[in-house]
């Protein structure tokens, strides 16, 4: 059965703002356009991905570490499936996938409902030409924005588990994508329990469907953010780490999974920014490749974008 993977960072800023080095730009918007071709001549039977949100679609009113969509539609945050677009989500496959994580013995939870935002929909946009129901998709939700957030061994755990529902399908005409988005480094200006006014903890509680008013005057302030850390003020984020990234990039492509695993939430705060713990979609991506069978990873292209807020890393791996 052939399995493949894809992650790749996201940036909502994408068409929102460019970059004054444009062959960055260019390079990331040329490798997405690579492997859409590639995943064309695929034709994926089946796409799991793992993503993050933004306070689009999950809030703590009820902040689970991870789910898994079994009807999901787009929150249409940054204007990727602004028409609530629907995921083309198999319901009965994703049940068993639900049931077999949880006799792996991972607690997780599952949505007839589920808001996707730009963390999930954007990669699918670009990696399906556009259409978000192209293929049957199976969106698992992890947690990297709203502390406390899951483990890294607990994330781990979670794409070990959905390895062997891969395996499960044993089916020959499968052809299996997996999907990891989120991070790498980057410190994005996303409001935190505890150090807002209560206007704004009302928002992270159960901010569901803002009005278009109050999504233009959100996107405004991220907008805002990138355009000063492009000029050099680090007094809004904290900078990018391409030292970083790139040792992490290496990281999964060594399969280094104790490293991974003793990694920490304020380790990844410190040197990734508050975007890097988004990187758990990495995590529980690569871990399920790995259940499969040992792979051979490729990086296509790593650039460290202020203007979109972003260590951008676009990575492919395949078994061997």
């Amino acid at each position: 059965m052939p399995v493949k993977l894809i992650c790749a960072s996201h940036s909502p800023l994408m068409e929102f703002a460019s970059p004054q080095q444009q062959y960055k730009e260019q390079k990331v918007r040329d490798t997405f356009a690579e492997l859409a071709k590639a995943v064309e001549a695929y034709q994926p039977t089946l796409i799991i991905t793992f993503g993050p949100d933004h306070f689009n679609g999950f809030f703590y009113d009820l902040m689970p570490s991870f789910c898994v969509g079994i009807r999901a539609k787009a929150a249409g945050d940054w204007d990727y499936g602004k028409d609530n677009d629907h995921i083309n989500v198999p319901e009965e496959t994703a049940l068993h996938l639900v049931r077999k994580v949880l006799d792996e013995g991972v607690d997780v939870a599952y949505s007839y409902r589920m808001q996707a935002d730009h963390g999930v929909t954007q990669p699918l946009h670009f990696l399906c030409h556009g259409q978000l129901d192209r293929y049957p998709t199976i969106p698992i939700f992890i947690n990297g924005a709203a502390a406390p957030m899951p483990t890294t061994k607990r994330t781990v755990a979670l794409g070990r588990a959905v390895g062997q529902f891969i395996k499960s399908l044993n089916l020959e005409n499968e052809r299996v994508l997996i999907l990891g988005t989120g991070g790498l480094s980057h410190d994005p200006p996303t409001p935190q329990m505890g150090s807002v006014p209560p206007e704004v903890e009302e928002f992270l509680i159960c901010g569901r469907n803002p009005t278009q008013e109050a999504r233009t005057t959100r996107q405004g302030k991220i907008i805002a953010v990138g355009q000063k850390l492009a000029a050099g003020d680090t007094s809004v984020a904290v900078p990018l780490n391409p030292e970083w990234d790139r040792a992490l990039l290496q990281t999964f492509a060594k399969a280094d999974f104790a490293t991974i695993e003793a990694m920490t939430e304020a380790e990844i705060r410190k040197d990734g920014g508050r975007g890097g713990q988004e990187v758990r979609a990495w995590m529980a991506a690569f871990a399920a490749m790995h259940e499969v069978g040992e792979y051979d990873m490729t990086t296509h292209c790593y650039e460290d974008i202020s203007e979109w807020i972003a260590g951008f890393g676009i990575v492919s791996a395949e078994l061997k």
